[in-house]
């Protein structure tokens, strides 16, 4: 049953990381729901990497460019220096808000994950309504602009603020269209997903968390990891022709449901 649970698990966590319907949330319904064991922070952080491995996967080129260029002074890697200095400055007020209010977001009751659940859902439909695209790249995003989308993916701590949907929310609203917005989501992901998952494994390290199994835990990332791939991939397409219309309605009736769930039962 271990097994079982932590393929499922790693499943909701590739598939929701991604999508705009937050994947920390329905990791805390899954397990308070079903009565599952909590695995840990540090089976949660392990596939958090799985999916970090997705979002290198897919966006490998993007990402060697940015490496590359971070501190080159070549005129024809401006954008792509820009971009990796764009995504090092926005990470820094997710991981200030992360490490100030992660206690109290990480015990916060199922009602308050509902109401959060119905926050993203109310956001994405804003977004769609409100946002005009003045931006053709994320290159062309100010210093401010990008620390506005690093605040954004620091709430998203909160489990049931999805960070995908807020990130990718902020990204068009300071300017984006939602194929540029979702990019720069998920290249937002990897360093603060990277910066998580070091602290965990210092803290598995020293014993103060502990893993399953070992099958369990492959396993586990293994399904992180392919069904992330198979999100991005598959949200990158959809956005393309598509709104945030069907992540509004479902996230919108699963909060209320969540709501009703722990104020009747």
């Amino acid at each position: 049953m271990e097994i079982l649970q932590a393929i499922i698990l790693g499943i909701v966590q590739g598939v929701a990381e991604f999508l705009p319907i937050s994947s920390s949330g329905h990791l805390r319904l899954i397990q308070d729901g079903l009565g599952w064991s909590d695995f840990g922070l540090a089976f949660d952080t392990l596939v958090h990497v799985a999916t970090l491995l997705a979002v290198v996967v897919y966006f490998r080129a993007d990402m060697w460019h940015m490496v590359r260029a971070a501190f080159s002074r070549d005129a024809e890697r401006a954008d792509d220096r820009r971009l990796a200095w764009l995504v090092v400055v926005a990470t820094i007020p997710t991981g200030i808000i992360g490490l100030a209010g992660s206690d109290f977001f990480e015990t916060a009751d199922l009602l308050w994950v509902g109401v959060a659940l119905l926050i993203t859902s109310a956001t994405l439909a804003l977004t769609d309504r409100l946002s005009r695209h003045t931006l053709h790249s994320a290159t062309r995003l100010s210093w401010g602009r990008g620390v506005l989308v690093g605040i954004a993916q620091g709430i998203a701590v909160m489990p049931g603020i999805s960070r995908s949907g807020a990130t990718m929310a902020a990204g068009m609203g300071v300017g984006l269209d939602r194929e540029q917005a979702a990019r720069f989501s998920f290249l937002l992901s990897a360093p603060i997903i990277l910066l998580a998952g070091a602290k965990q494994a210092l803290d598995v390290i020293g014993g103060e968390s502990a893993l399953p199994s070992a099958a369990a835990t492959l396993l586990g990332f293994i399904a992180a990891a392919i069904t992330g791939y198979v999100a991005i991939a598959g949200l990158m397409s959809f956005l393309k022709r598509h709104t945030f219309l069907p992540f509004v309605v479902y996230t919108a009736l699963l909060g209320s449901a969540v709501i009703v769930w722990q104020l009747v039962g």
